[in-house]
């Protein structure tokens, strides 16, 4: 059986990286804050193992116990492989410095960074025994490397996501028996709600607000679909899912 560990999976790319690995091979934990019904049906349909887990990931206290439930569910004899799509996040707030409350700054880093950080930690932890292919892959972004007006605090979270996914390769280089093999993905522009919140934003807060807005109406936007078939695409294979490494769709597509 093939485990998968998904966040953020009740819309946007999460959704479709799930509905595309349903299958009767595959087992799931999808995990975000509202139930996907049409993936539960799905899995039904196709006689695929899910089980989905309403968390909010911006209350790090729960993640612990999180963990827990779901690999007290995991039969490790039956285990070909496991792996954690970290791919919940959140942008706002948009704002430059200053303007922000403190809990807006904090649910921002708790989900983009620390919750990762935890479930990647519990993930090494847990699996340490399992000697199959175990894999990591974290969901971040072009903003990690470039400054944007009005975006710190995702800005910020995304660039200690990459450090920390190359930290954890560094690690897991050295652990010759059973590594976990970890990696960062850029997926690009994709047109998903956090567009919508975006373009919804005031120019005051967000300076690059046209360019975003140009973005959608000349169709450079890539569908949740088409970004999900490589990241699948990737992960399945060895030669280009590299330890450690900081990866943008674009190479691949």
């Amino acid at each position: 059986m093939n485990y998968y560990i998904i966040t953020g999976t009740s819309r946007g790319l999460g959704e479709a990286i799930a509905s595309k690995l349903i299958s009767p091979e595959n087992y799931f934990f999808c995990i975000s804050r509202s139930t996907n019904e049409s993936l539960i049906k799905q899995a039904e349909d196709m006689e695929s193992k899910i089980e989905y887990i309403n968390a909010d990931l911006n209350e790090i206290d729960g993640i612990d116990t999180l963990m827990s439930r779901i690999f007290d569910a995991i039969n490790e004899s039956e285990v070909h492989s496991i792996h954690l799509i970290n791919n919940a996040g959140v942008l706002g707030p948009i704002e430059p410095v200053g303007l922000s409350t403190s809990n807006e700054i904090i649910k921002n880093v708790n989900v983009n960074l620390i919750a990762p950080m935890l479930l990647s930690n519990l993930f090494i932890s847990y699996t340490n025994n399992y000697k199959v292919d175990k894999r990591i892959v974290n969901i971040s972004s072009g903003a990690g490397k470039h400054p944007y007006f009005g975006w710190s605090s995702y800005c910020s979270t995304k660039a200690g996501l990459d450090l920390f996914t190359q930290c954890t390769g560094l690690e897991q280089s050295n652990n010759t028996d059973s590594p976990v093999i970890i990696c960062s993905i850029h997926p690009g522009l994709i047109d998903t709600e956090m567009q919508v919140q975006i373009r919804n934003t005031d120019k005051h807060n967000f300076m690059d607000l046209e360019q975003f807005i140009a973005f959608k109406e000349e169709g450079i936007l890539q569908t949740p679909d088409s970004v999900a078939d490589v990241v699948i695409k990737l992960l399945e294979q060895d030669k280009e899912f590299i330890q450690g490494k900081v990866l943008d769709i674009k190479q691949f597509q």
